[in-house]
């Protein structure tokens, strides 16, 4: 007797097969036709989904429309044009990619959302609604080789696994200037990188000018941020950490951050519970220009230096290598804000980190050790 699979290699149909039992695919299993689909406008979409090879060309998503791609597994989708999302008011996103195993390349092109006629500086959280996120990649793979300009909210929340993005350009810096309806502040807010919820994920060789988290990891394990840029915005963060989630080996590494709020972060909420942050080791970065925190680990999030939790536990946090950061003349070089010596505890060997400039900060049960700072 033929299986699902087999029938569907046979006679070329597109049929659907649930997640296999170790629960590493992102989505139900999709076995496509060899074809090449193409898409000119969002019509086209289902019918090109049904094909393994995917071109899709320069066209205008409609306002108030998400531009859902849902490839076969395997699949080959490419970027011909630039993409641009119509304006309006709403919660969005504007692109998704599911699927499994999918070679997305961008070609270089780019994704325009216009989110300079949605700033207002007061980001997702106020104002006038805007589409969050940009683009949300939901698959398994490599996304390579993409330029996102003006993301209204955040530019590319990721939330797939065994996933590589790579050579990703993500260009907020208009949203650093001010507008008229942003009362002398930057006008962009809100407007993360990479946002990320997912485990087995490398993010390299990318960069980031915006005006919050380079990267932001929510929950995850083994994660990797190698070889980037990050300028203008809020650093690179592990959290924040909310409840019942767990982050653990996340790998940053041989990164640049420059003219940042933070350099390195790590959040947790002061109310939070049933969390761990677990294994996070940095090597080999170099940050300058960092206006408020060289490096700093808060467990009072959304207060800075308020009074910490304890709910979320901070494991093993290393500096490996060579980490220099230099910071501005009013920053702190280092401030670590732990409930207690049971919610920050393990290996906190902190020998490859030398932060210059600013002030001293404090240290507060953590069991820090080495490092020049």
């Amino acid at each position: 007797m033929l299986t699902l699979a087999a029938f569907a290699l046979l006679f070329g149909a597109a049929v659907a097969i649930p997640a296999n039992r170790t629960g590493v695919l992102n989505a139900p299993r999709k076995i496509g036709r060899r074809c090449t689909g193409e898409i000119q406008s969002l019509s086209d979409v289902a019918a090109a989904e049904e094909c393994t090879t995917i071109v899709i060309g320069g066209f205008t998503v409609p306002a108030g429309e998400t531009f859902a791609l849902a490839p076969p597994d395997g699949a080959s989708v490419s970027l011909t044009g630039a993409i641009t999302f119509g304006f309006q008011e709403w919660a969005g996103p504007l692109m998704t990619i599911t699927g499994n195993d999918i070679t997305f390349n961008g070609g270089g092109h780019e994704l325009l959302g216009q989110g300079n006629l949605y700033w207002d500086g007061q980001g997702i959280n106020g104002g006038v609604t805007k589409p969050d996120p940009m683009l949300r990649i939901n698959m398994g793979g490599s996304f390579t080789n993409l330029k996102l300009v003006n993301s209204p909210g955040r530019a590319i929340a990721i939330g797939g696994s065994s996933l590589t993005v790579s050579e990703i350009d993500v260009d907020n810096s208009a949203g650093s200037a001010a507008n008229a309806a942003s009362d002398g502040q930057p006008a962009g807010a809100n407007t993360d990188g990479f946002d990320v919820s997912a485990n087995d994920v490398t993010i390299e060789s990318s960069t980031v000018a915006n005006q919050d988290d380079c990267l932001a990891i929510n929950k995850g394990t083994n994660i990797v941020f190698s070889g980037n840029t990050c300028s203008g915005g809020h650093g690179i963060s592990v959290g924040s950490i909310t409840s019942d989630v767990v982050v653990d080996n996340v790998q940053i590494t041989g990164n640049t951050v420059t003219n940042s709020v933070n350099g390195l972060r790590i959040k947790t909420d002061a109310t939070a519970s049933g969390s761990s942050v677990t294994n996070v080791v940095y090597s080999n970065n170099k940050l300058s220009g960092i206006s408020e925190f060289g490096i700093i680990i808060d467990q009072s999030y959304p207060s800075t230096l308020g009074t910490p939790g304890t709910g979320v536990v901070i494991n093993s946090v290393a500096f490996s290598g060579t980490n220099t950061i230099s910071v501005d003349s009013a920053a702190k070089r280092v401030e670590v804000n732990c409930g207690s010596t049971s919610s920050c505890d393990g290996t906190w060997n902190w020998a490859g980190l030398t932060v210059t400039g600013g002030e001293e900060g404090a240290v507060k049960n953590a069991p820090v050790t080495g490092g020049s700072f």
